[in-house]
């Protein structure tokens, strides 16, 4: 597609040329990484509170009075699987196989909401206990980011779904792979915090 004006200067004809590519691939993947900067940011300040809050009782339960260590392993396994299937995706996009990949993107959001599912299951377990966040500092602090982490790994699986259906409605056109490849940074990321919250918060919590 082209258009053609009329230069104010001298008159003579300017062609501009519609290459069809009004989105750089590369801006969207540097404005992804500067967003998971952000997002790295609002962990460490929620890990900093949680180093300081997270021995502040109140006279009330500890970690290791409350935490089910053997139900978060597989909740950790559940998160970690996802990731694996994940990359089980990635690799049936490289390779062009639509079917494939939406099989696999399936998996991971099962993954996903089994593991949803088993934190929704323990924080209600923990305010019926009358372990809520307001019970003490500690609780507080850990509802909030253990809370943060679960928000973000619901908003991932509300984006597989949405990819699940553009991919399936128009392909792999290079919009949608790169959409699958920020998905990809951003599962793989919260992958990682998750190793953060399990080791710093549950399983030193338990010692």
């Amino acid at each position: 597609m082209t258009a053609t004006v009329t230069s104010p200067v001298n008159g003579a004809p300017i062609v501009f040329y519609d290459t069809g590519d009004h989105h750089p691939p590369g801006s969207t993947m540097l404005g992804f990484w500067l967003y998971l900067m952000s997002d790295c940011l609002i962990f460490a300040v929620l890990f900093a509170v949680y180093a300081v809050l997270g021995r502040s009782y109140a006279a009330g339960p500890s970690g290791a009075d409350l935490f089910d260590l053997p139900l978060v392993a597989v909740n950790t396994g559940l998160l970690l699987f996802s990731s694996i299937t994940y990359g089980f995706a990635m690799i049936a996009m490289q390779a062009r196989k639509k079917g494939q990949l939406l099989v696999w993107l399936a998996i991971t959001g099962l993954f996903g909401l089994g593991f949803l599912g088993i934190e929704l299951f323990e924080f209600h377990h923990l305010i019926h206990e009358g372990a809520g966040p307001g019970r003490s500092a500690f609780l507080s602090s850990f509802f909030t980011l253990v809370g943060t982490h679960g928000l973000h790994v619901t908003f991932g699986c509300i984006w597989l779904v949405t990819l699940m259906i553009q991919v399936n409605k128009l392909g792999l056109t290079p919009a949608n792979r790169r959409r699958l490849m920020c998905l990809s940074m951003f599962w793989h990321f919260l992958d990682v915090v998750w190793i953060g919250v399990f080791t710093f918060v549950y399983l030193m919590g338990v010692l």
